[in-house]
């Protein structure tokens, strides 16, 4: 009983906390404000209050209206949205719970037809609710406030958690005194526990026709980094719905707790004895005139040659629309790319034990990639003359809040050349011509629990898109019985790291997958090129040399044509082109995708979580365009069983040559802890390019001016700094 009334009193505290601030409770949802996300997070200590606040520079989102067809939907939107769905009988008489509620984009056809001035199509929202276990796909019609199109049926997944989902998941554990007991005798006091709502993937039976998460804890007693302190072995599996335990596995109580000692991070709490490190004196990238892009109607971003379209998603994150480039010959606008985004990301860990298999995150489509981004922070997550952009969102109860300083939009210049040439001494020619390179970047953070994505879209005045992520944040750790390495047997296998005493970092992967809506010169007439470069024997007497390269182009047919592994040894060129378009001298135009360093899945195909992450098989894939089929691991990501995934639709095997195409580009890293991430990780990146190729008929950037010294002024030390 003791344990209910402990959770019957923090669920009073819980809703008295919300009353105050005007929110909407994670416990019930009976308040009509909009909120401020500033510091809202699912990751926290379930006897931890948090505190949201208005940010300073906060929009007036009220007097926000939409004048763009992919604009998102406005606060005022978003409201009448909650009114016509509340409207619904069997939603007015059962309660619902929506999970999603977003701009229903037109169709293609009519965004790439209208033009500034011309009256925007109907306004739609795309509504994913639940009613008593029941799934309904909505498409709801603000202006005329019909419902025009209801879908309802079995499916193997189920939407993304709400926040109100993951933050009751970690107050429920409390309400079983075998829980309790649990904690109280591994010696941690119930105020000092901080517990997170892990997805369980799916195996079978245990996961049938109910939604059920797993919650594992950990102390935050003397550290704010609790993720170091985990109360090993212990899980709780819950119905997610009623919130009632439904199992408790507690095999860890032989395992220490891992100290707190040099887990804290903050700079301000590094211990007195420590030396602070100051290694540098302040830089700052100064703009006299003020940078040189702007963002039009909240949305429309115009930078040197490009314009494109930005907006927040709380599934995707960043979504890039209408990315165009400007032709320096003709001065038109040519299309690029119609929608870039990230689909999905697929978080394996690499440990089989009864604490570990399930650990199999897809951070899109369970969690939302959007409802995890962090208000940035100027000056160390984006330099001086960044424009922040705020993501409006929808809690469980259809109220609107306000994620402040999501997107921040800035140019970068770091010393990097955009082109050069000087003549050497033997010509006799005194040339020495070098132009600066600068770039226009859109960036988000993603605090997914311990881990931080730094996703990056970079755009170069020589029309290359750079997607680029970044790993940084906290390991996700195990604890246990050794504090050297010395003390391990020469046959145990420890899954990871040895970092620190009693801590073990677990080996697991990173996959992220784009979905690019490649568009050259428009939607129609594009292909994808394979252009393989293959080894050739010169013939006897034909040249000193006995072989060379040659490229042979490949134009894939169907959708299996277009399933790329890369192989190094194997090297190969990928282009989309217009078949259509011509550059002057007769080469289709296109444009290529340049991998970076990445990493391809290892595990069986018969893994269950591969089955589900099918879509990382492969590293490159193309489809054609279905504004259906956007999510790597399908519509419904919790809990499926890998039904609905980019590996289902490409094995439809379509025809794929000369059509409205998709390219999916998957970035992977294999991470091997190290005692450098310990006790937080420096950023670990990587990128691919979206490169030209016969797209323009010459540099594109041959006429940009070079830096002069009149152009940039010296700042005095005390401004710079």
């Amino acid at each position: 009983m003791e344990g209910r009334n402990l959770f019957f009193l923090m669920s009073i505290i819980l809703l008295l906390i919300f009353t105050f601030l005007n929110l909407p409770s994670p416990l019930s949802h009976t308040t009509n404000q909009l909120f401020d996300c500033t510091t809202y997070s699912p990751w926290c200590s379930s006897k931890k209050p948090f505190f949201l606040r208005q940010p300073e520079n906060s929009k007036n989102h009220y007097a926000v209206f939409p004048n763009h067809p992919l604009d998102p939907l406005t606060i005022g939107e978003i409201q009448k949205v909650k009114k016509i769905v509340n409207s619904i009988a069997e939603f007015r008489i059962k309660g619902c719970v929506l999970h999603s509620v977003v701009l229903e984009e037109p169709e293609k056809e009519v965004v790439l037809n209208w033009r500034k001035g011309h009256r925007l199509p109907p306004r739609k929202a795309a509504v994913v609710a639940r009613a008593l276990g029941v799934v309904h796909v909505l498409s709801v019609d603000i202006e005329t406030g019909r419902v025009t199109r209801r879908e309802t049926g079995s499916y193997s997944g189920y939407p993304i958690m709400t926040i109100e989902d993951m933050i009751t998941a970690t107050s429920a554990p409390f309400a079983s005194s075998d829980f309790n007991r649990s904690i109280i005798q591994r010696g941690v006091d119930l105020a000092d526990l901080a517990c997170l709502p892990i997805s369980t993937g799916w195996y079978g039976k245990i996961e049938e026709k109910r939604r059920v998460i797993k919650v594992q804890c950990y102390t935050l007693k003397d550290t704010i980094n609790f993720y170091m302190r985990p109360l090993e072995g212990l899980t709780v599996l819950l119905d997610l719905d009623t919130q009632q335990v439904i199992e408790i596995i507690d095999e860890g109580k032989s395992i220490p707790i891992p100290k707190a000692a040099n887990t804290d991070y903050r700079y301000s709490r590094i211990k007195k004895n420590t030396q602070k490190i100051n290694l540098l004196k302040p830089i700052s990238i100064e703009q006299p005139n003020g940078p040189s892009f702007t963002i039009e109607n909240n949305h429309l971003v115009k930078w040197a040659n490009w314009e494109f379209h930005l907006k927040p998603d709380p599934r995707a994150g960043i979504i890039i629309s209408r990315a165009m480039v400007q032709d320096p010959d003709t001065g038109k606008m040519r299309n690029v790319m119609h929608k870039g985004f990230t689909s999905e990301l697929f978080v394996p860990y690499m440990d089989p034990s009864d604490a570990w298999y399930f650990k199999t995150y897809m951070d899109a489509g369970e969690y939302g990639f959007g409802l995890q981004a962090m208000p940035l922070d100027p000056l160390n997550d984006c330099p001086r003359n960044a424009y922040y952009m705020d993501g409006v969102f929808v809690a469980a109860d259809g109220t609107p809040y306000v994620r402040s300083n999501m997107i921040c939009v800035f140019e970068r210049y770091a010393g990097d050349i955009g082109w050069r040439h000087a003549e050497c001494p033997i010509t006799g020619l005194p040339i020495r011509e070098v132009r600066p390179k600068v770039t226009l970047v859109v960036r988000m953070a993603a605090s997914v629990a311990n881990y931080d994505y730094i996703v990056d879209w970079e755009f170069q005045n020589d029309g290359l898109i750079r997607p680029k992520v970044g790993l940084s944040g906290i390991l996700m750790v195990k604890g246990s019985p050794y504090v050297n390495m010395n003390q391990v047997n020469q046959n145990e296998y420890l899954y990871g790291t040895l970092l620190s005493e009693n801590i073990i970092g677990v080996i697991h992967d990173h996959y992220v997958t784009f979905h690019l809506d490649m568009d050259i010169d428009g939607p129609s007439n594009n292909s994808f090129v394979k252009v393989n470069l293959q080894k050739e024997m010169t013939s006897p007497g034909q040249s000193p040399r006995r072989s060379y390269l040659k490229a042979v182009r490949n134009v894939a047919k169907t959708e299996k044509d277009a399933q790329i592994k890369l192989k190094l040894y194997d090297p190969s060129e990928f282009h989309v082109i217009n078949s259509n378009k011509k550059s002057r001298v007769g080469n289709p135009v296109g444009y290529k995708v340049v991998p970076g360093g990445t990493a391809a899945s290892l595990l069986d195909h018969d893994d269950p979580p591969q089955k589900r992450a099918a879509f990382t098989n492969n590293q490159i894939w193309v489809t054609p365009y279905n504004e259906s089929e956007q999510w790597a691991a399908g519509l419904f990501v919790y809990q499926s069983q890998g039904d609905d995934t980019l590996a289902v639709w490409s094995d439809r095997d379509r025809a794929i040559e000369n059509k409205d195409i998709v390219l999916w580009y998957t970035l992977g890293f294999h991470h091997i802890p190290c005692q450098e991430d310990f006790p937080i990780m420096p950023t670990v990146s990587s990128s691919f390019e979206i490169k030209p190729v016969n797209f323009f008929e010459s540099n594109p950037i041959l006429n940009i001016p070079p830096n002069s010294p009149k152009d940039l002024p010296i700042c005095k030390a005390a401004a710079s700094a």
